[in-house]
């Protein structure tokens, strides 16, 4: 028996001009799929102009500036609409979605649908709901005791998953991919009885309780900052009176 994490995988990562879901652009992207755990990964990339400022300090992380993106990125539209339906080709087989901190990637690109396609992630996902698999809700929840960050590059260390040319979206995408098998291996126990589907519902009432907990925390701490409890897509904010 072939448990999923050993399976057919995909994994999709975004780069931006900034942290702000509601506001901010993608820039670059990536759609990583392998068919099972050791096999070549197929990557499909995308650049994107996207028709506003690029600030120097989202610049300083993934490496893209405005100049580049103006000559060589493609206007956000067509692309919006290509990413949409390879992740939604990837719901129709059945194929899990891997997706570092899912609600921000997801977000984003299902607000740059609104922006620009007038349509929405949801839309596209009717017939077929994405299965995701968000490796930081897993390991928050299966290692909630241990100490110290979760990004990206903490997990790769913590799971001896190799980080080469971190914050370039296809490198991030397949890096997500392996923490995500390396932590379905390490916790096997716990997790090879259930099914994407069942662990896509699991990690939604998972990622709430770790929100409730952080917003906890700021509170005792004096700090005003909101945390949104949605998971793996968050609502759209609903329009000014």
């Amino acid at each position: 028996m072939t448990y999923w994490y050993e399976g057919p995988l995909a994994a999709f990562d975004t780069e931006t001009t900034g942290v702000d879901v509601e506001n901010d652009r993608i820039v670059s992207a990536a759609l990583v799929v392998q068919d099972a755990s050791g096999a070549r990964p197929r990557v499909t990339r995308w650049l994107v102009n996207p028709g506003v400022p690029v600030p120097a300090a989202a610049t300083e992380v993934h490496g893209l500036t405005e100049e580049h993106l103006q000559r060589n990125g493609r206007w956000p539209a067509p692309v919006m609409y290509e990413m949409a339906e390879a992740l939604a080709e990837q719901a129709a087989v059945g194929r899990p979605l891997v997706v570092m901190n899912a609600p921000f990637d997801l977000t984003l690109l299902d607000r740059e649908l609104r922006r620009h396609r007038a349509s929405s992630l949801g839309r596209w996902l009717e017939r077929s709901p994405l299965r995701v698999l968000d490796p930081w809700v897993l390991d928050k929840h299966l290692d909630r005791y241990r100490k110290g960050r979760r990004t990206l590059t903490d997990l790769c260390a913590h799971y001896g998953v190799p980080l080469e040319g971190a914050h370039d979206a296809a490198a991030d995408a397949v890096a997500a991919l392996e923490v995500t098998r390396a932590v379905g291996r390490r916790f096997a126990a716990r997790l090879e009885r259930l099914s994407p589907a069942e662990l896509h519902t699991l990690q939604a009432v998972w990622h709430a309780a770790q929100a409730r907990g952080l917003q906890a925390w700021f509170a005792r701490s004096g700090t005003e900052e909101v945390v949104d409890p949605a998971w793996p897509l968050r609502p759209e904010l609903p329009a000014a009176a």
